[in-house]
């Protein structure tokens, strides 16, 4: 699996990252998207049901079932702690995957593990 580091520097090369204040809404569930967030800076609460289900930080993505077929957000994303996130749209997680095939593995574990954790909230 990519290291966080290999993961941030790939997320640093998109340009106009994202800042996101503590308590910030970054998407909510049941929303359409069309983008994945990487993070570069800071920590991102997921949320089901209004409960905090998983803090994720630095190197780790989100996001991207948004990018491979799922219509709407399925969780909220809200900023935990100050935030830098970097984005990729289709084009760019196309582009990202061509450049580092590896990426496209830690995205769909992440995604998978993600999605396994959610459901046992169930």
């Amino acid at each position: 699996m990519l290291s966080p580091v290999v993961t941030i520097s790939i997320f640093q090369k998109q340009p106009n990252p994202k800042v996101f204040s503590p308590g910030d809404v970054i998407f909510e569930e049941g929303q359409s998207g069309d983008i994945m967030y990487g993070i570069i800076e800071g920590e991102v609460d997921i949320l089901v049901n209004g409960k905090v289900v998983e803090t994720i930080e630095i190197g780790e993505v989100f996001g991207a079932g948004i990018l491979v077929g799922v219509k709407n957000r399925t969780y909220t994303a809200i900023a935990k702690t100050n935030c830098k996130l970097a984005f990729l749209d289709e084009k760019g997680f196309l582009f990202a995957v061509q450049e580092t095939p590896m990426f496209a593995l830690m995205v769909m574990r992440s995604y998978s593990e993600r999605l396994s954790r959610l459901l046992h909230t169930l």
